[in-house]
C-alpha cells in the first residue's frame, strides 16, 4: 500500500469504529474545556473528568476563579499532578481573559498560546473542541499510532503533527484525532498490545513494529 492508501484505510476504518465521536474531556464551554485540557497533561482524562467537578463548583468562569487562591486551587487538582504549575497557570490565565478578553477565551492560535501554560497541544485542543477550527493535536496515543501505521518516522510530535496535516483531508481533522485517541486506548495500546484485535496496525503497520511485536510474543509463549 501507499502512503496515501494507509491512510485512506485509517479514515475509513474510524469511521466505522467511531461513527459517533465522545469527547474524553467533560466540559460545557470553552472556558471549562481549557481548564479541562489544562489538566490533563499527565494526567489521565478519567481523572480530570473526576476532578473538574470540585473546581468547578467553586469556579466555572474567570471571574470566580480570580476570587479563588492560587493555592485554593492547588489544593482541588492535586490529584492530577503538577498542581504547582497548572494551579499558577489556571489562576493567571484566568486573570489574563478577564484583562485583555472581556472574561472571554480568544479563539486564535497566538492568544491562546500567550496564555500561562497553555501550549500548542492544548491551543489546538481548544481550537478544535470548542471552536471548530481545522487542527490536529498530538496526544500520546496518536505519536505511537502514526509511528506504528508508518505514517511518521516518531522524531517529534512537532514532526507528527505535521504528517498529519500533510496526508489526512483538513476537513477531518477535529474528527480523525479524537479517532485516532480512542483507537490507541482501546486497540492500540503502549502496554498490553494485542495485535490480533488491532485491525489497523495488522493490515498496513510498519514492518519493524510488526517484528518486534511477533518477536516478543514468541519469547513468551
Amino acid at each position: 500500500m501507499t502512503k496515501q492508501e494507509r491512510a485512506t484505510f485509517v479514515i475509513n476504518t474510524l469511521k466505522d469504529y467511531y461513527p459517533e465521536i465522545p469527547i474524553p474531556l467533560d466540559h460545557k464551554d470553552p472556558y471549562t474545556l481549557l481548564i479541562a485540557v489544562l489538566l490533563s497533561a499527565q494526567c489521565t482524562d478519567v481523572r480530570v473528568n473526576q476532578i473538574t467537578p470540585i473546581l468547578f463548583a467553586k469556579a466555572d468562569n474567570p471571574y470566580d476563579m480570580v476570587k479563588l487562591s492560587v493555592e485554593e486551587i492547588k489544593e482541588i487538582i492535586k490529584p492530577c499532578g503538577l498542581s504547582p504549575m497548572k494551579s499558577k497557570g489556571i489562576y493567571g490565565l484566568s486573570k489574563i481573559l478577564i484583562e485583555e478578553h472581556n472574561g472571554a477565551v480568544p479563539q486564535s492560535f497566538d492568544a491562546l498560546e500567550r496564555l500561562p501554560a497553555v501550549g500548542h497541544k492544548t491551543a489546538s485542543v481548544v481550537m478544535s473542541q470548542a471552536f471548530g477550527v481545522p487542527a490536529f493535536p498530538v496526544d500520546t496515543h496518536i505519536h505511537r499510532l502514526m509511528y506504528r501505521w508508518n505514517l511518521s518516522n516518531g522524531k517529534s510530535v512537532q514532526q507528527t503533527e505535521k504528517d498529519a496535516k500533510a496526508i489526512f483531508p483538513r476537513e477531518l481533522w477535529n474528527d480523525l484525532h479524537l479517532q485516532i485517541i480512542w483507537y490507541g486506548r482501546e486497540y492500540s495500546p503502549a502496554r498490553g498490545w494485542n495485535l490480533e484485535k488491532d485491525i489497523i496496525t495488522k493490515t498496513i503497520g510498519r514492518k519493524s513494529v510488526l517484528n518486534e511485536y511477533l518477536k516478543k510474543t514468541s519469547r513468551s509463549v
